[in-house]
């Protein structure tokens, strides 16, 4: 028996692709670029620390599959950001790969001309470029850490990192966690428990030894020290949210059984708003009373937000897509989100400017 009718019996074919470092070389990135993702990193790190009274929100489309769409959103986004800056730190959220169910489209580095063609080299080259352009705007990005190679092409880029519900149990996420320079948020299971996000938290704040890439592309032992910035995303799960005071102060309880910093970041989408985008206000809304109401645990909150309502899904002819509409869940429009977050920032101003750690 040859090795030939034992390895490989459905793999079509293989492509070899760009390193990381080739990459950075195409596409390289300005010092302006750079300040701005240190300063955001920086920032939110200060803020989990305790170092910096404001929240962060992490606001933006489901994903991203038109930059051109995407500069536009972040245009009216830093707009905003400096607005509200003395409560609130605005971070865009770009997120480049989506987990699927089942099937479907897998974001713009894996599908960038959305045709089922996987041109990944040109999604690579796409979303790196379009990161470059979002930080030299000023705009501090976060990403779904989903595929545990793609962070060597694009991780120092992003200031904030996210590790979904679907894969926070998953021992890849959690070592490639434990070596992201940024924060990193880890959301509770689908199914709304939140004993698998605290292990990941405890997990990931130890150093770990995995196999990946290097720089140069080659297949590497990666040795990580462990992030000490990792923190709970409330996300809701089985069919009910978690973002009321109960459930929050629930989560409390068990992180501190944990030994793990109470540092919550509550979702406004997903199960917390039953996936409609009409709810997210609401979830924003309670957040602020609760934070009127002496919470010390809610450090940031995630909006699903677009451009314009709702979502599409994507037509067989391109040319028919609407603007700024998104093609995966559905997100709030640009008029909601600037209204939500100038009231929520409104609200919590006060209390904030009262923290110690604003004197």
């Amino acid at each position: 028996m040859s090795e030939k009718t034992l390895n490989d019996l459905n793999v079509m074919s293989e492509e070899t692709l760009v390193s990381p470092t080739e990459l950075k070389n195409l596409i390289p990135a300005s010092e302006e670029a750079f300040r701005t993702v240190r300063a955001g990193r920086d920032t939110i790190k200060k803020i989990l620390d305790r170092e910096d009274p404001r929240l962060f929100v992490v606001v933006g489309p489901c994903s991203i599959h038109d930059p051109t769409e995407a500069l536009d959103y972040a245009r009216k986004l830093k707009v905003l950001a400096d607005e509200v800056s003395d409560a609130l730190v605005l971070v865009m959220r770009v997120y480049f790969e989506k987990p699927r169910t089942t099937t479907g489209w897998k974001g713009l580095i894996n599908d960038p001309t959305m045709d089922d063609s996987f041109k990944i080299a040109e999604g690579l080259k796409r979303g790196r470029k379009l990161l470059i352009e979002l930080a030299e705007m000023g705009l501090p990005t976060s990403t779904e850490a989903l595929d545990p190679v793609t962070p060597q092409y694009l991780q120092d880029l992003i200031s904030w990192s996210a590790i979904g519900a679907r894969t926070t149990e998953s021992q890849t996420h959690r070592e490639m966690a434990s070596g992201l320079s940024s924060a990193v948020g880890f959301k509770n299971g689908t199914d709304g428990g939140l004993e698998v996000a605290i292990n990941a938290l405890q997990s990931v704040s130890a150093p770990h030894r995995f196999l990946g890439i290097n720089n140069e592309g080659e297949v590497a032992i990666i040795h990580t020290r462990g992030n000490n910035h990792a923190h709970i995303v409330l996300r809701g799960g089985g069919d009910r949210p978690n973002y009321d005071s109960v459930s929050v102060s629930l989560c409390e309880e068990q992180l501190a059984n944990a030994g793990v910093p109470a540092n919550i970041m509550v979702d406004c989408s997903h199960a917390n708003s039953n996936k409609d985008p009409k709810l997210q206000p609401l979830v924003m809304g309670d957040i602020g009373n609760q934070i009127l109401e002496g919470n010390k645990s809610i450090v940031g909150l995630m909006v699903e937000s677009n451009l314009n309502w709702g979502n599409q899904k994507i037509p067989a002819d391109l040319e028919d897509l609407r603007y700024g509409v998104s093609v995966t869940d559905a997100c709030v429009d640009w008029d909601t989100t600037e209204n939500m977050i100038r009231e929520f920032s409104r609200k919590v101003k006060d209390k904030i400017t009262e923290s110690p750690a604003s004197k």
